[in-house]
Order: C-alpha cells, then sequence, then structure tokens
C-alpha cells in the first residue's frame, strides 16, 4: 500500500506540524503584555455579555472560545458577522463587550459592523496577526497572535494561526475564571447534565437503592444469607439487631468463607464472616462525597444512614458513575 510504504513521511510531517505550533504558542507566550491584562479588565467589568464574531475559520475559533467562556462563568455568545450586519445587531446591546478575530485583521464583513459597534457605545477587543490592519487599530484593545508560519505545507490554510486563536482564548477564559473566583460548584451548575455536575449537585439520597435491601439477623444462616445475596441483587447483606446496623457480607465473603470453611459451611452465621462497623454515608451527602469515601476505604459499597445511625439505604460506585 502507498499509505505503509510512506508511514516516515507521513510521521514526519505530523511531527512537523505539531512541532511548528508548539514553538508559535511558545512565540505567544513570550510576546504576551499589558494588552492581554486590559482586554481581562474591560471583560470582568462589563456589565453585559461577551460578544464573540468572526468569520470563515475565525468564526469557528470564535464559537468555541464564546462556548468555553460561557461554560466557565463568564456570559458570552458568537454573532455571525454577516448575519449581524443584516439584522442582527440587535443582538448586541450597549453594556456588552465584543471580541472580534480576524486574522488578517481586514476581513470585509468584521469592518462592515465595526462602526455599529462604536456607536453603540461598545468596547471592542481584536484578535488578530497584524497589529497594523484596520481592525487593530480601530480597537480599544489588539491581541496580537500573529504565527510566523503556518503548519499548512503551503503555507495558506489557517493551522498555526487558528491554533494560536484557540490557546488565546482559553488565556483569557483561565484568567477570568480565577478573577471570578469561579469553582468546581459553579462550573457544575452550568453543566447539570454531565458527569461533573452529577456528582456535585445530587446527593446520595436521589440515588441511592431503598427498596427490598436485602437485611439479615446476625443469626442467618449460610444457605439463607445465599439466598438474600441473590435477591437483593446488590451483591451484599446487611446485618442488623433491630434498627442497628451491625456489619455487612459481600458475596465475596461468601464465596470465601466457602472455600476456607467448606466442612463446616453451612453451620456459620452471618456474625461469623460479617466485615463489622462497615462504612456509612448520610442521605443528604453529595454523589462526590460517596465517590471519595468509596475510593479511599478501595470499596464499591456505602451503607446510607440516618442520624440515628439507621439504615435508610445503599449506595455504589456503579450508581455514581452512570
Amino acid at each position: 500500500m502507498v499509505v505503509a510504504e510512506r508511514s516516515e513521511e507521513i510521521l514526519g510531517l505530523a511531527r512537523r506540524t505539531i512541532h511548528t505550533e508548539a514553538l508559535a504558542l511558545k512565540h505567544l507566550e513570550e510576546r504576551l503584555d499589558e494588552s492581554f491584562v486590559e482586554a481581562v479588565r474591560i471583560v470582568l467589568e462589563g456589565r453585559g455579555k461577551l460578544v464573540v464574531t468572526g468569520m470563515g475559520k475565525s468564526g469557528l475559533i470564535g464559537r468555541k472560545i464564546a462556548a468555553t467562556l460561557a461554560s466557565t462563568g463568564t456570559p458570552s455568545f458568537f454573532l455571525h458577522p454577516g448575519e449581524a450586519f443584516h439584522g442582527d445587531l440587535g443582538m448586541i446591546s450597549p453594556d456588552d463587550v465584543v471580541l472580534a478575530l480576524s486574522y488578517s485583521g481586514e476581513t470585509d464583513e468584521i469592518l462592515k459592523i465595526v462602526p455599529f459597534i462604536h456607536a453603540n457605545g461598545n468596547r471592542l477587543i481584536s484578535m488578530t496577526g497584524n497589529p497594523e490592519s484596520t481592525l487593530a487599530r480601530n480597537s480599544d484593545v489588539h491581541l496580537d497572535v500573529a504565527v510566523r508560519h503556518e503548519a499548512c505545507i503551503l503555507h495558506l490554510a489557517p493551522t498555526t494561526s487558528t491554533t494560536a486563536q484557540i490557546a488565546m482564548g482559553d488565556a483569557l477564559a483561565v484568567a477570568l475564571m480565577k478573577l471570578r473566583e469561579f469553582t468546581s460548584i459553579d462550573f457544575a451548575r452550568l453543566h447539570p447534565g454531565g458527569s461533573l455536575g452529577r456528582r456535585l449537585l445530587m446527593t446520595v439520597g436521589n440515588v441511592m437503592h431503598r427498596e427490598g435491601l436485602p437485611v439479615v439477623a446476625p443469626d442467618c444462616s449460610a444457605k439463607d444469607m445465599i439466598h438474600a445475596v441473590s435477591k437483593g441483587g446488590l451483591g451484599l447483606i446487611v446485618i442488623c439487631e433491630g434498627e442497628k446496623i451491625v456489619g455487612v457480607v459481600t458475596d465475596g465473603d461468601i464465596r470465601r468463607a466457602m472455600e476456607r470453611r467448606e466442612s463446616e459451611f453451612f453451620s456459620i452465621r452471618a456474625g461469623d464472616i460479617a466485615s463489622l462497623n462497615p462504612k456509612t454515608i448520610r442521605p443528604e451527602a453529595k454523589l462526590i462525597e460517596a465517590e471519595k469515601k468509596m475510593t479511599q476505604h478501595k470499596i464499591n459499597s456505602l451503607l446510607v444512614a440516618d442520624d440515628q445511625e439507621r439504615l435508610v439505604g445503599v449506595i455504589q460506585i456503579y450508581d455514581i458513575k452512570l
């Protein structure tokens, strides 16, 4: 196959691309100056949203930047400059800040809406590769994302330049997160459907098993233990005396007892092989607390007890990591 025969060439091109972009990011890091600080200040002090706009590849990067900002505590949305010029400028309120992306700084669709931005009283931050461009010169703050070479072998397709734009956008988002004191709880509020949001916002009581719990007395026979484990479907049984939790027996405990105490297995009782004082958690605890406790103690299940230490449920690691 032609591809197989040219594998070294292909890998060389890939490594060169990554190396070119890595060098550009290093150069971008070294050029950061007070303009970046001023851009952060303008966005932080803005009373409205951050409106991100851009055409073509810059527009695609702009959408990503707007999404990142919106999910990390900076209200933001993307506005297509062409649509803006044909009626959507009403989406920009006087309190908003505009972030315009154009590598050349001469994108016609963006330059057409600059007069409106000024007349509307908006602060304008531009991100271009040319500090002397029309867009840069007509902005309140300019963020320089110039790169020496595109990774494209023709030096035409936006490759390194779009990487620089993404990095600058991420830098803005991270700086604003820090200054807004944005926490993992805040992130979870904005991502309630995600795994992190679920673990940070939902409680043990929301997901615990509460019906048909496999509860037996300490003198439960081996035969009845096997039946209770199978019927409960949780891989364990809870040993209780009245309402008091005494211990827990897992299906693994039962298997090990069958192997090690084969001759006397059917004469043993639940209390003989139970793990006493099992780990418990309150139903109002967050799922992330339950996950940390299970990880810390290297267990897959926790008994859920109320404030009087009565069993009210069972939660397993599988219930958390749905």
